[in-house]
């Protein structure tokens, strides 16, 4: 097995390959280096199989879709990612395999929903939940600070000691680690009950990311901000959520919420189904269509839709901002809709 990490900066991607096969694996891929990743597959002179983001980041746009496109790669996330161009979704415990390589998907959400740990062979790649005396922080939208104690302590710490760390990041010029490394003195998680470290990060009071509004919304959507003018930060926090059963319940009512979907048409069709009555009108093109096309819905109640709550929060935002009163998030997307049993037409 051939392992290389390619970026040598704050950002860290790498390359995993099996050298009887000539295939590989590109972890977390940054935009800005595409052109280093495809240098390093030629001189190599492996085939990409797989491109895998260990979640949605915030702090760079991923160079996964664009890699996907020119070598025709499977682009890999797991099922809670909101990004519409996936093309396979994986939960935990899945195991994939390049060439002789495999590679065992560990669900470690917590820092996102999406967030996911690759192990392969003496190593995992440990994305933005567990770092290198450190771990990623749960204060975005969808994060959970007992879910990622959860996920270091109970799926990673469980690996060998010997197991070498390979995270997403490093800000302070760390390399790797070893597992026994990090549960015998990792400062946020050694010796911390979970309560514990619940407190700890909730009071971190960290400052946003530079460069998230020029990230997370576009990773989220594979959208560029030129094609749509993405809301801020705080417009996102202030788009209020519901739970699929309070929107079942709401459809009950003799005025029910108007339901606006903005996923791509592809996945409006597709093995998650849409709700009944729902309009489609993809997040790509609701500043355009949307006053014309939901003119009637000033009055009402509006839900809007997505994969995973990610992208409609986006789109609450921004029909917000267009002066639409009563708006609403389904909480968790269709991918929660579906999981509660819910009715879905196809």
């Amino acid at each position: 097995m051939l392992c290389r990490e390619l970026n040598h900066s704050k950002c860290k991607t790498y390359l995993v390959a099996c050298e009887n096969a000539r295939t590989a694996v590109l972890i977390d891929p940054v935009r800005e280096k595409e052109g280093l990743y495809l240098g390093a597959l030629a001189y190599f002179g492996l085939r990409l199989e797989m491109i895998v983001d260990t979640h949605t980041h915030a702090d760079h746009r991923s160079g996964a879709h664009d890699l996907a496109d020119i070598t025709g790669a499977q682009l890999v996330m797991h099922r809670k990612a909101p990004s519409p161009h996936v093309d396979r979704h994986v939960e935990g415990g899945e195991r994939l395999r390049c060439g002789n390589v495999e590679l065992e998907i560990l669900h470690t959400p917590g820092h996102t929903p999406d967030s996911i740990s690759v192990h392969v062979a003496d190593r995992v790649f440990t994305g933005d939940a567990l770092l290198i005396h450190g771990t990623g922080r749960a204060d975005f939208a969808g994060g959970d600070p007992g879910e990622e104690y959860d996920g270091i302590v109970g799926k990673l710490f469980k690996l060998p000691d010997s197991t070498i760390v390979l995270p997403a990041h490093d800000y302070r010029g760390h390399t790797q680690s070893t597992i026994g490394e990090e549960k015998r003195s990792n400062p946020r998680v050694a010796g911390r009950t979970r309560a514990e470290y619940i407190n700890l990060m909730n009071n971190l009071n960290l400052a946003l990311p530079q460069g998230i509004q020029e990230a997370l919304q576009p990773n989220e959507s594979d959208l560029e901000s030129d094609v749509v003018n993405f809301p801020t930060y705080a417009q996102l926090n202030a788009v209020h959520q519901l739970a699929p059963v309070e929107v079942r319940a709401r459809l009950e009512r003799a005025s029910p919420p108007i339901l606006v979907d903005v996923r791509e048409n592809e996945e409006y069709r597709g093995e998650l189904g849409h709700i009944a009555g729902a309009r489609l009108i993809p997040l790509g093109e609701l500043a355009e269509r949307g006053p014309r096309e939901l003119s009637d819905a000033k009055d009402h109640e509006v839900v809007v839709i997505c994969r995973s709550g990610m992208r409609s929060t986006t789109g609450g935002a921004m029909l917000t901002a267009m002066g639409f009163e009563r708006v609403w998030n389904l909480k968790g997307g269709m991918l929660e809709w579906n999981d509660a049993g819910l009715p879905v037409d196809r």
